[in-house]
C-alpha cells in the first residue's frame, strides 16, 4: 500500500511539473502604434486595455486559471478515490482511494489546467484587440477571402466599349482582293 501510495504522489508530482508550461502574463497578439498617435498614447493605450480584457477574464491570468482548474481536479480525484476505497475495502482501502484518486485526479487535471489556460488565454486577446482597435491602435489580424454566401450564380459585368483604345488605321495603299471563293 505504501509503495503505491508513493508511486501515485511521485507520478502526480512528475505530473504536475510536467505540465507547467508558462503562458503569457499579458497579450500574445501584436499590437502597433495607430496612424498620427505617438509612442506614449500607445503604451497609455496598451495599459489600459491590458487592465480591460484583464477585467473581461474576471481578473485571472491564463497561469491563474490552469492553476486553479488542476487543484480543483486533483482535490476531487483524491476525495472520490478515498470515498469509493473505503466504500469498497474499508480503511485500508481508503488510503488506495485517495492515492489513486490523486493519481487519475491529477492526470485528469493537467488536460482541464490547459484547456482551461488556453480558453482563458484566449478570452484576454479577443478582449484586448477589441480594445486596441476601438482607440485606434493597428492591430494586424489574420483573415481570409470567403465566396459570397448567395446561392444566385454571380454574373460578371463587360467594361464598357469606350474603355478601350481606337484601333490603329488601315495601313497605306490599296488593300488586297478578297479572297477566290468569298464572292460565290
Amino acid at each position: 500500500m505504501k509503495s503505491l501510495l508513493a508511486t501515485a504522489v511521485a507520478l502526480s508530482g512528475l505530473t504536475l511539473i510536467g505540465g507547467c508550461v508558462s503562458l503569457p502574463t499579458g497579450p500574445s497578439v501584436m499590437a502597433l502604434p495607430g496612424t498620427g498617435k505617438t509612442f506614449d498614447e500607445f503604451r497609455l493605450d496598451d495599459a489600459q486595455c491590458r487592465q480591460y480584457a484583464l477585467s473581461q477574464v474576471g481578473g485571472a491570468t491564463a497561469e491563474q486559471a490552469a492553476s486553479d482548474a488542476g487543484v480543483r481536479s486533483a482535490v476531487l480525484g483524491t476525495l472520490l478515490g478515498a470515498i469509493v476505497g473505503a466504500a469498497i475495502g474499508g480503511r485500508d482501502g481508503a488510503g488506495v482511494g485517495a492515492g489513486t484518486g490523486l493519481l487519475i485526479g491529477s492526470l485528469a487535471g493537467t488536460d482541464t489546467a490547459r484547456t482551461s489556460a488556453y480558453g482563458n488565454q484566449r478570452r484576454y486577446d479577443h478582449a484586448y484587440v477589441q480594445c486596441m482597435y476601438a482607440r485606434g491602435e493597428n492591430v494586424p489580424v489574420s483573415g481570409t477571402f470567403t465566396q459570397p454566401r448567395s446561392s444566385a450564380p454571380m454574373l460578371l459585368q463587360q467594361p464598357p466599349v469606350d474603355n478601350y483604345p481606337p484601333p490603329p488605321p488601315p495601313p497605306p495603299g490599296n488593300p488586297p482582293p478578297p479572297p477566290p471563293e468569298y464572292g460565290r
